[in-house]
């Protein structure tokens, strides 16, 4: 029986690393449904205060990692705060309209879009905004990859040491 409680760990933790490239999936759910899952059916004792604050500073940066990456590569390439919405919104459209490519190009276009009709700007100024917009998604995938990485190791790390 012990298999299978790990291999539904571990499917949990799978779908938080696909969360990574569709952001409708809320990665961190699934990584502490892991933990509360391992937790009621082998134990909690593994899990002291100190799991749960390592755990819970993570999450915070999992979370400021999303929003910073995407915030800095719009406004670093001159985006505005239209432009980060227009490719928030286009993150989350983008992968139902396009599967599998519309990950990369919806956040892009959304923040062309954005730029084009919100504040009128020249296309090129907007696709310079949609590419920063597609370098602050990579980034963002990559740093809250990591930082997933990080969470599940400690986890194996905790219960399995």
């Amino acid at each position: 029986m012990d298999v299978i409680w790990w291999i539904i760990i571990s499917l949990l933790f799978a779908i938080a690393f696909i969360g990574l490239v569709y952001p409708i999936i809320p990665s961190v759910i699934f990584i502490f449904g892991g933990f509360l899952f391992y937790g009621f059916v082998f134990s909690f004792e593994p899990f002291g205060v100190l799991f749960w604050i390592i755990q819970g500073l993570l999450f915070i940066l999992l979370l400021g990692a999303d929003t910073l990456s995407n915030l800095v590569g719009v406004k670093k390439f001159g985006g505005t705060k239209a432009g980060m919405w227009g490719s928030t919104i286009g993150l989350l459209i983008g992968p139902f309209i396009i599967p599998i490519l519309g990950i990369l190009i919806g956040p892009f276009a959304g923040a062309v879009i954005a730029e084009l009709v919100i504040h009128k700007r020249p296309i090129s100024e907007a696709v310079k905004v949609g590419v920063g917009s597609l370098v602050g998604f990579l980034t963002s995938v990559v740093t809250k990859g990591i930082i997933q990485l990080i969470m599940v190791g400690y986890f194996l790390f905790v219960v399995l040491v």
